[in-house]
């Protein structure tokens, strides 16, 4: 069975796991012999990955604070981005019955598409934050 849940968790990590996972996830994953560990281990990761995404938007607002109208589009953009994000996840997972159709690993998915976005969003963010260091010279 263990076997089985591996090489499932293989393949929809394919389509869906965080691009660079971080080695507390990896250390996380190698212990885990359940699936409520492996989500437990996904939603850990997704955790430090919206606390880096937390950490680069305050990062961007600190450097734009003498620009009124810069902060209020960053703050609108990232409205916007949330969301985008909600959205795809349901788009991605429409069933009603989510445990039904999408089984245990269900919230390991939801986690790992979640962390793959934010990951995506923290390069947008650092592409703004350039752009403003560019701006400020």
């Amino acid at each position: 069975m263990r076997f089985l849940a591996v090489v499932v968790f293989i393949v929809l990590c394919s389509f869906s796991c965080p691009a660079q996972e971080s080695q507390d996830y990896e250390t996380c994953m190698g212990k885990a012999t359940t699936q409520t560990a492996m989500n437990i281990c996904a939603s850990q990761e997704a955790g430090r990955i919206d606390a880096e995404l937390d950490k680069v938007y305050r990062k961007l607002l600190s450097r734009s604070a003498n620009q009124p109208e810069a902060v209020v589009k960053i703050k609108a953009a990232e409205k916007a981005w949330i969301s985008y994000r909600d959205a795809y996840v349901a788009a991605m997972f429409p069933a009603e019955d989510k445990q039904a159709e999408y089984g245990s690993v269900y919230p390991m998915e939801v986690d790992h598409l979640r962390a793959k976005l934010a990951q995506q969003h923290i390069e947008a963010l650092r592409d703004l934050l350039e752009q403003s260091a560019r701006v400020h010279e």
